[in-house]
């Protein structure tokens, strides 16, 4: 088979089967992972990212190449986590660029939008880093653009693209010594690997299976749970994407806040905002059919999803998620955290966050659920805190396309920056500049030591970790191992002289138990005698003992 010209039927069909060869090897992704514990997750952030794209491409489907990658780089650019999802969503929004205004494409055409793939993907990082997606993906475009000719099939194409991703994935460990270290390649380039292994196979009309998703993402809802007898308590969690119509209004005058006003008339937990000409809306009613119904007068549906949460009700997240939201009185400065675990998550809250976002290592929030936040936040100039590194960059993505509030981002790494940061927040000068500076500074003073369980044998930093024992790290610099995790805890404040610091914060993982707990705090407090100490339990997963000092 011969492909020389790519449309928008078969573009789409294209990152459908990328995104289920992914998820097909979301594991072989994951284990990829530079430090030896539970913590790998670019392989669940790449897939989340793309399937986000290709959940906007619906059944009734669009030929013009251009309004689909437009389609599906807005939903990836929404639906992005972790920093190798939103290299994945700017790699395709430069994509999206290059087909601007273009119903199909030729290889030459397509070698062009995939150069403005990397240009994109490369502005998205304020210092890109070789060795990484970035490097595996510019060196493939620029090797399959140097050989294709006018008269070059897709098929072509996509073979040499495959054949030079491979071989830079495997430089990669030359390019970045942590890797090498640690015996592995690329995580975020074995990802796209995967991604374009099914855009391949769409060519041939090969495409992988996508309707089904992760075992992890599937939800067991007890139909039991409603009954004929049962009462429409909490009615029905209503969702959808709606493409503003020429034909039926204005588009440039459309009012999104007098459509949200009217969602809060009929419903509640109203999110709702505007990309493009796509609006996105979530609410909660018991008419849904008067809501689809209202909102067709502006345009038609992309997509539609209807949930009985009654049937949800019963899930342990459900009474908290689907607790009607009251809308937060306006203020001038509003503060946003991320974090996992109950205890870390109260605890910033009683700082005075006004909204802390579920999430963290293994388990990074959407540009989406940050935007959702923001909303709920209801203020003029908005402070994030995303508390790991791998969440930075979604926040930046995040705070770019959310209009309504002065979003700034406060490069907060570790829990611990982000607890001593919001603790010690003034706002007294309004200089927003000057307070985040001085946030900068004081993150700057802050240690955060972690523990963890090992996943497999490996030595780093001259320790020799054995899977199953407990390690003892600050960032990227492993300090201790030992096979008892009380022990590593206190073994990694020893290493760490916590002797010189004021303060210690010791939050303690749900693994943790209170003899073991008191038990570490007995021996801090014999070894530390002049250090303030304050136990959290923090219920943390990952992570059995989060180590602040400050």
């Amino acid at each position: 088979m011969s492909t020389k010209s790519l449309d928008g039927f078969l573009f789409a069909d294209m990152i459908k089967s990328g995104a289920a060869s992914l998820r097909d090897n979301i594991k072989i992704v994951n284990d990829l992972n530079v430090f030896p514990i539970p913590d790998g997750d670019t392989g669940d952030n790449m897939f989340m990212t793309i399937d986000s794209g290709a959940a906007t491409l619906t059944d009734d489907r669009e030929s013009s190449v251009g309004k689909v990658s437009s389609q599906a780089a807005n939903g990836m650019l929404l639906g992005a986590r972790g920093n190798s999802g939103v290299i994945l969503s700017r790699i395709f929004a430069g994509i999206a660029k290059g087909f601007d205004g273009v119903d199909s494409v030729n290889v030459p055409m397509f070698g062009k939008a995939m150069e403005s793939g990397v240009k994109e993907a490369y502005n998205a990082v304020s210092v890109p880093v070789e060795g990484t997606i970035l490097t595996v993906y510019k060196d493939a475009v620029r090797y399959a653009n140097n050989r294709f000719t006018i008269n070059s099939s897709f098929e072509d194409y996509f073979d040499d693209l495959l054949y030079e991703l491979k071989r830079s994935l495997e430089r990669t460990p030359d390019l970045l010594s942590v890797l090498k270290e640690a015996g592995v390649v690329d995580s975020g380039g074995a990802g796209f690997i995967y991604i374009v292994e099914g855009m391949k196979k769409a060519l041939s009309g090969e495409i992988v299976n996508e309707g089904i998703q992760p075992a992890a993402a599937r939800k067991n809802i007890d139909l039991n749970a409603f009954t004929e007898d049962s009462v429409l308590e909490f009615g029905y969690c209503t969702e959808f994407l709606l493409r503003l119509q020429k034909s039926k209004i204005d588009i440039d005058s459309f009012d999104l806040e007098k459509l949200i006003d009217w969602l809060n008339s009929v419903g509640d937990s109203v999110v709702a905002f505007r990309e493009g000409t796509v609006v996105k809306v979530h609410v909660h009613t018991k008419k849904p059919g008067d809501v689809f119904n209202y909102v067709q007068q502006f345009g038609e549906f992309l997509t539609m999803k209807i949930e009985n949460m009654t049937l949800q009700h019963n899930e342990t997240h459900a009474q908290k998620e689907f607790e009607p939201k009251k809308k937060k009185p306006h203020k001038q400065y509003g503060i946003v955290s991320v974090a996992a675990g109950d205890g870390i998550k109260e605890t910033f809250t009683s700082l005075g966050c006004d909204y802390v976002v579920d999430g963290g290592q293994s388990m990074n929030p959407s540009a989406e659920d940050l935007i959702s936040a923001f909303r709920e936040v209801n203020a003029d100039t908005i402070f994030v805190f995303p508390n790991n590194g791998n969440i930075i960059m979604t926040a930046k993505q995040a705070a770019a396309l959310y209009e309504d509030a002065n979003v700034r981002i406060v490069p907060s790494k570790t829990i611990g920056e982000g607890y001593a940061a919001i603790s010690m927040l003034d706002t007294t000068s309004n200089d927003i500049d000057a307070i985040l500076a001085e946030q900068e500074e004081i993150i700057a003073g802050v240690v955060t030591g972690m523990v963890s369980q090992a996943v497999r044998d490996t030595e780093m930093d001259g320790v020799a970790v054995k899977k199953d024992d407990f390690i003892g790290f600050v960032d990227d610099k492993i300090y201790i191992d030992s096979e008892n995790r009380a022990e590593t805890a206190i073994g990694l404040t020893e290493k760490l002289d916590a002797k010189r610091y004021d303060i210690m914060l010791v939050i303690c993982g749900f693994e943790v138990d209170s003899e073991e707990a008191d038990r570490v705090y007995s021996e801090l407090k014999k070894a530390y005698r002049r250090t303030e100490i304050v136990m959290i339990d923090g219920g943390q997963p990952i992570y059995d003992y989060i180590i602040i000092l400050e």
